[in-house]
């Protein structure tokens, strides 16, 4: 079969090379119009579901950073409780003492079991603070992360409802033009994806249109316009380097054709004179 492939594709000629290379261009144009209709959505979509990762990586980390401030917040107030039991014992010892060293020594641990009471409750307030500032933050991120879903949603269904209206014809389409691959010669078919794929409208045949190039519309002239009617070569526009094609080849009217007009007003302009000089006479 690949045998039978490859010897179709030496003995097409130039003319029908270009034609089945425009026939694939065509339908590549039309799968192109089915990807604008598309337009941004799948990227949204990809970069919603990228976000909504995001958001749920950062309400995971805000959740165990709440967790430690409260798990430190219950450590010091046993602290707390611990500090005041002990307050409460040397309060009964102070009662009790047998001599003055003895009650500066008690009234020290006291005044440091009270200072760090202190400094507990100023870091219960600091972690309070920050766990209700963390709180706030993932209430925000909650809230963040519903309305992307919600948006998510919305744009999958947008996306989902145009794949379901084009799938069919872009499977055909695409069925259709790797059977046309097939066909055309392997060197030719690279030449024309890399030029398609490096032109802005992704035409890497066209075909004159009113002496110039299909493609970046600059001039060609009479005799590779004589070339590219001949169908003997393939001829490129050497400015955008675009394959080119007569317009009777890709089915369009042909336009005016390449005339000599200024030669035949001058051969007009000398029987005029040759005229008027025998009046004269």
């Amino acid at each position: 079969m690949a045998k039978k492939k490859e010897t179709t594709t030496v003995d097409m000629s130039v003319e029908e090379k270009l034609r089945s290379l425009y026939q694939l261009q065509l339908m590549l144009s039309e799968m192109d119009k089915i990807r604008i209709l598309r337009g941004e959505l799948p990227l949204e979509v990809e970069d919603l579901e990228d976000e909504i990762e995001g958001l749920k990586t950062r309400i995971t980390n805000t959740e165990g950073e709440i967790t430690e401030f409260r798990a430190r917040i219950n450590e010091l107030k046993t602290k707390i409780d611990l500090a005041n039991q002990q307050l409460d014992k040397y309060k009964q010892q102070l009662e009790n003492v047998a001599n003055n060293r003895e009650y500066d020594l008690l009234n020290k641990e006291i005044e440091f079991q009270q200072l760090d009471v202190e400094l507990s409750n100023k870091r219960i307030r600091e972690a309070a603070a920050q766990e209700k500032s963390r709180e706030e933050y993932l209430e925000k991120s909650k809230l963040a992360l519903e309305n992307r879903t919600q948006d998510l949603e919305i744009k999958k269904n947008e996306l989902d409802e145009i794949i379901a209206e084009t799938k069919a014809e872009e499977e055909k389409l695409r069925e259709k033009s790797k059977n046309l691959e097939m066909l055309i010669e392997p060197r030719l078919l690279q030449a024309f994806k890399r030029i398609r794929k490096n032109s802005r409208n992704g035409l890497g045949i066209v075909y004159v249109q009113r002496d110039a190039c299909g493609g970046c519309f600059a001039k060609i002239p009479p005799q590779r316009q004589l070339d590219v009617r001949m169908r003997k070569k393939v001829i490129v526009c050497e400015y955008c380097g675009r394959i080119l094609i007569d317009p009777e080849l890709a089915g369009v009217k042909n336009d005016k054709p390449v005339e000599e007009k200024p030669k035949r007003k001058v051969v007009r302009r000398k029987k005029k004179e040759d005229e008027e000089s025998e009046e004269g006479e």
